[in-house]
């Protein structure tokens, strides 16, 4: 059995471009930079190593990506890897190696395009809050109400009659 599955999450490199075949499906392609970061044994000084990738999207999820990807957004990429090659028009052959997606994670939220974030809402200091909203009590404190549960003569929570099916 074979697997042929990728999984990475990067920042793109340029806007998506879209494109629509002759036979009318769409399809968007983008490149995706990871970085690895490791230390340099004799240096000892930390040293960042920049991968490229290119993604080309298919139907559906090209047009999500087309519509809400920008460059510098963080994307969490699935899919496969697949090498093409071409005789190009000064006649030398070229390959390229992309990875087919089947599924996207956009990481950033509602962040513009270029800034960190992990897509969720960071919390104030207290300093930072508005006057009203330091004086109501927090959700936390209010207290819950209790839920009773009537049990049943048989001593089961769910009664098999009761079920419609």
């Amino acid at each position: 059995m074979d697997l042929n599955k990728v999984m990475i999450i990067g920042r793109l490199t340029r806007d998506p471009e879209m494109r629509t075949t002759p036979n009318g499906a769409n399809v968007c392609q983008f490149g995706l930079a990871t970085n690895h970061v490791y230390t340099n044994q004799q240096t000892g000084q930390k040293v960042e190593q920049v991968e490229y990738h290119n993604i080309v999207m298919w139907r559906k999820l090209a047009e999500i990506a087309a519509q809400y990807l920008k460059k510098g957004r963080r994307v969490y990429v699935e899919g496969r890897l697949q090498t093409r090659s071409w005789d190009g028009k000064d006649g030398q052959k070229h390959s390229r190696t992309e990875i087919i997606a089947d599924n996207m994670i956009m990481l950033d939220g509602g962040n513009s395009a270029g800034q960190a974030g992990n897509g969720y809402a960071q919390p104030r200091p207290a300093a930072a809050r508005p006057q009203n909203e330091m004086s109501q009590p927090s959700p936390a404190a209010e207290e819950l109400p209790t839920i009773q549960q009537n049990e049943n003569p048989q001593g089961e929570d769910i009664n098999v009659e009761d079920i419609p099916f």
